[in-house]
């Protein structure tokens, strides 16, 4: 066997069959066993659909979306405060500390600060999210299957909590939104209704379209009154005589008729009170009428969608709009799982391998080049 060989085994030896021993005794005789506990869970709500149709969708802010509360259970599970929560109800130092110094690969050290527990934390609870369904699992490991098991029920019960803190405050900011609304929705229809009454102050009209109604009937009577009078001139003029004092006394009528039927008509147009008008002209008057009433059906209209959402807003706030639906409730393992010895070893001897194999290459291409 040439010297070159020698060394290659003897740095195969060193590289891979003693680490790799030293790795299969830890796990399989160092290592403690370490068991699993799963819960599933994901977020749901209850949504009042018939009631929001009604308002066109004006009271979605009543809602809540189940993607976006799901994520922020997600994000709140891996957080320092759950893992301080959690720590604070099981005592999550002290079980994994035990192991130390022994399993110093698995256990946590006893000297450890709240962000190297929020570290550890990562390793031992394991979390599984579906974006599009929103359901989450989480599977947790510890020395004992009771210690793991009262972990991911804590864990539920931290996220129940953190749920009614949602629900909380979505009804809080629900219940303002709506009453802001409706404030707003209360100064637009008074706000309207001063408006109208001022018109009705100025021009002394109630009703301009029942007014100018008014004025035509008026209008047709002197038109009536006018044709009775041509008739009547008519019949004198054809059996008195052109001087006589009966067929003057017609034809002032006439006249006075008319002057009446003229100055009716101007007030129609007229933006002066001689001839008996407002003092503004009607198609003005009109304009204005109109534009104010539609300001105060508009008003009311708001003023009613407004009412409804607050309605909406506190019938959402008389229950619990969101709640936490487990679907997997915590398990208590019987056997251990963890740690994969096989596969952890198996996963050592592909990487001493790999590595010693690349380094064998590398250092005899150099000799060879050299």
């Amino acid at each position: 066997m040439q010297p070159r060989h020698r060394g290659l085994i003897a740095s195969f030896a060193l590289a891979v069959l003693l680490p790799l021993a030293a790795a299969v005794l830890y796990l399989f005789a160092v290592a403690e066993d370490q068991y699993a506990s799963t819960a599933g869970f994901t977020v749901r709500s209850q949504e009042n659909s018939g009631a929001k149709d009604l308002l066109g969708g004006l009271a979605a802010f009543t809602g809540t979306s189940n993607a976006s509360d799901s994520d922020i259970l997600y994000e709140f599970i891996q957080s320092q405060e759950m893992v301080n929560a959690v720590e604070a109800q099981v005592g999550l130092r002290a079980h994994y500390t035990q192991g130390w110094p022994g399993d110093w690969a698995f256990a946590l050290w006893p000297e450890s600060s709240a962000e190297d527990l929020a570290w550890y934390w990562q390793r031992i609870a394991r979390i599984a999210f579906d974006s599009s369904s929103g359901l989450i699992e989480v599977q947790v490991t510890a020395y004992d299957p009771d210690t793991a098991q009262a972990i991911t029920r804590a864990i539920l019960e931290e996220s129940q909590t953190r749920i009614n803190a949602l629900n909380q405050q979505a009804r809080a900011d629900a219940m303002r939104y709506a009453e802001g609304d409706l404030e707003e929705a209360v100064e637009r229809l008074k706000e309207a209704r001063e408006a109208l009454t001022r018109f009705r102050t100025r021009t002394r009209i109630v009703d301009p379209e029942a007014d100018i109604q008014g004025r035509m009937g008026v209008m047709n009577n002197l038109q009536q009154q006018l044709a009775e009078a041509l008739i009547e001139y008519d019949l004198l003029a054809g059996t008195v005589a052109p001087g006589d004092v009966r067929l003057k006394t017609a034809q002032q009528k006439i006249g006075v008729i008319r002057d009446r039927i003229d100055i009716e008509r101007q007030t129609f147009a007229s933006d002066t009170t001689e001839t008996g008008a407002v003092g503004e002209d009607y198609p003005t008057l009109i304009s204005e009428y109109e534009r104010l009433i539609v300001d105060q059906e508009y008003a009311e209209q708001v003023y009613r969608v407004a009412l409804t959402a607050l309605e909406l807003a506190r019938d959402d706030a008389a229950r619990q709009s969101l709640y936490l639906a487990t679907y997997i409730k915590p398990t208590r393992a019987e056997e251990s799982e963890y740690p994969r010895r096989f596969m952890l070893s198996g996963l050592a001897g592909l990487f001493l391998l790999l590595s010693w194999s690349i380094g064998a290459l590398v250092y005899y291409s150099v000799r060879d080049r050299s």
